[in-house]
Parts: C-alpha cells; sequence; structure tokens
C-alpha cells in the first residue's frame, strides 16, 4: 500500500505538531517496516523474544543465587524475580538503543524526503515494545507454574510501562542526535546499556543496599525506581519498592524528555548535512 507524505519543510511549531498528528498513518508504516525487517530471514523469528529472556533469566539464575548467593526478595522464586527485572530491563534497554541509532538507520529516508524526524525513535519502540509484550505473557505463564501468580498490584502496570517508554525517548533522543555528528556514540551505546544492567536491581534486590551510605544516590538512578516497581507491580508487596525512589524518575525522566525533545527539534534539520 503506498502513502503519500503530504508535509512540507519550514513550518511553524505549531504546524509541526499539527503534521506529527495528521501523518500519523506514516508511523504505523514505520512501525510494521521496523518489525518486519527484525524478524526477516530468521529460522526462529519471533520465538528469539521468548528464547532470550528465557536463556538469560537461567544464567543469572545460577551466577547470583547458586554462585554468588544473594538473597532474593522473601517468599519470591528468585527466577521470577529475576525475569520481572528483566522484562522491563529489555524493554527500555531495547527501546533506548534503538531510538538512539534510529536516525542513522533511516538516513536513506532523511536524505531524500521531508517528513517530522520523530516519527523514526518513535518507531523504534514499536520493535522494542512488542518484545516487552511477549516478555510479559512469558513471565505470566511462568509465574503460574511456581504457583506465584500476579499480585493486584498489576494494576499499576501501566504507569510503569509508560514511565519506561518516556525515560528511553528522554535519554535516546539526546544520543540519536549527537549519533548524527559522531558516530562512535553508537560504540558507546551499548556499553551504557551493558553497564547500566549490573547497577539496577535485575537479578538482585534493592534491599541488599537499603541503608547503605550510597543508598540515596542508588535511587537517583530513574531506571532504579521503574524496576523496582514493576516488580512491586507483578510480585506482590513482598517485592522491595521504595516510592521515594519514583520522585527522582519522575523528575529526571520528564526532564530528560523535555530538553531531548527541544534538543531534536533544532537539530533535525541538520541531519541531512551530516549523513
Amino acid at each position: 500500500m503506498s502513502y503519500r507524505i503530504t508535509i512540507k519543510a519550514g513550518g511553524s511549531e505549531k504546524d509541526y505538531w499539527k503534521d506529527l498528528w495528521r501523518n500519523r498513518q506514516l508511523l504505523w508504516i514505520l512501525a510494521k517496516r521496523d518489525i518486519s525487517v527484525r524478524y526477516k530471514q530468521t529460522l526462529l523469528g519471533i520465538a528469539w523474544s521468548v528464547i532470550r529472556p528465557l536463556m538469560t533469566m537461567l544464567v543469572m539464575a545460577v551466577v547470583f543465587s547458586f554462585i554468588a548467593r544473594l538473597p532474593g526478595d522473601p517468599g519470591i522464586p528468585y527466577p521470577l524475580m529475576i525475569l520481572g527485572g528483566l522484562t522491563i530491563w529489555t524493554f527500555f534497554s531495547n527501546a533506548f538503543g534503538q531510538v538512539s541509532n534510529s536516525v542513522l538507520i533511516n538516513s536513506n529516508l532523511v536524505s531524500k524526503v521531508y517528513f517530522p524526524r520523530l516519527f523514526m525513535p518513535l518507531s523504534a519502540v514499536s520493535v522494542s515494545f512488542i518484545d516487552f509484550l511477549i516478555s510479559l505473557v512469558l513471565f505470566i505463564c511462568l509465574s503460574f507454574y511456581y504457583n506465584y501468580p500476579p499480585s493486584i498490584n498489576i494494576i499499576f502496570l501501566p504507569f510503569f510501562i509508560v514511565l519506561t517508554f518516556i525515560t528511553s525517548m528522554g535519554f535516546g533522543l539526546f544520543f540519536a542526535v549527537i549519533n548524527v555528528r559522531f558516530r562512535d556514540i553508537a560504540q558507546l551505546v551499548p556499553f551504557i546499556i551493558q553497564v547500566g544492567m549490573y547497577i539496577c536491581p535485575i537479578a538482585y534486590s534493592s534491599r541488599l543496599v537499603e541503608g547503605k551510605w550510597f543508598y540515596k544516590f542508588y535511587i537517583m538512578n530513574p531506571v532504579v525506581g521503574i524496576v523496582d516497581g514493576f516488580k512491586w507491580c507483578l510480585l506482590g508487596d513482598n517485592a522491595y519498592f521504595d516510592p521515594n525512589s519514583l520522585y527522582s524518575t519522575l523528575i529526571i525522566s520528564i526532564l530528560a524528555l523535555l530538553l531531548s525533545v527541544m534538543y531534536f527539534r533544532k537539530k533535525e534539520n541538520t541531519f541531512v548535512d551530516n549523513i
């Protein structure tokens, strides 16, 4: 199905957002393309969205539970605690990474036709969200296997999903802009994600650092509040969750998104000159 782009460059700020909404069908087309490309010519296809978190959970359970012998939250099966944190972390890290590379990946479109460039990072999140939904279904299935079904707190889950989207977009948009100018950023982003995986409470509980001298700095990490809150939604009150961590998450994430959108809008007309 063909789609005619009717957006003109050089419009006012008000027109830009109107164009973004009026041509939202373009976002759907880009999202479908990104999803199909992700699983095209793969032997197992979308099954990788189940295999990856499952294998990662098993490895982490062995390393952190049996080798490092780190205690989990009381009464919660250790594999479920890991998978709960891993599910939301994978959504954040994949979205952050794909948003960071979204402009370069779509360089052929950027250099040929004008359209609101925000469509590129927004469509990049779609693949991460599909993977997230599959991982969430996997978690729910395993929770019944362990006879530990999701708690009533799951009603708050949409809040943490939206917060994850805001955080990943806030940081991803900034890196997307500087990635166009400095290609070394593409090598830095995976390193940031790898380090972040170990400083966030994915394979361990934040209960372990509660009361430590660095705890107030620890909860300033915006992803800590998201991961702990997400696990609390799925695993109930036995999962450690400090509501105070949400203050830094909300302030940092919303501020990062607002500043990044402004920076992205300021620089998007220069993308074609640097690609």
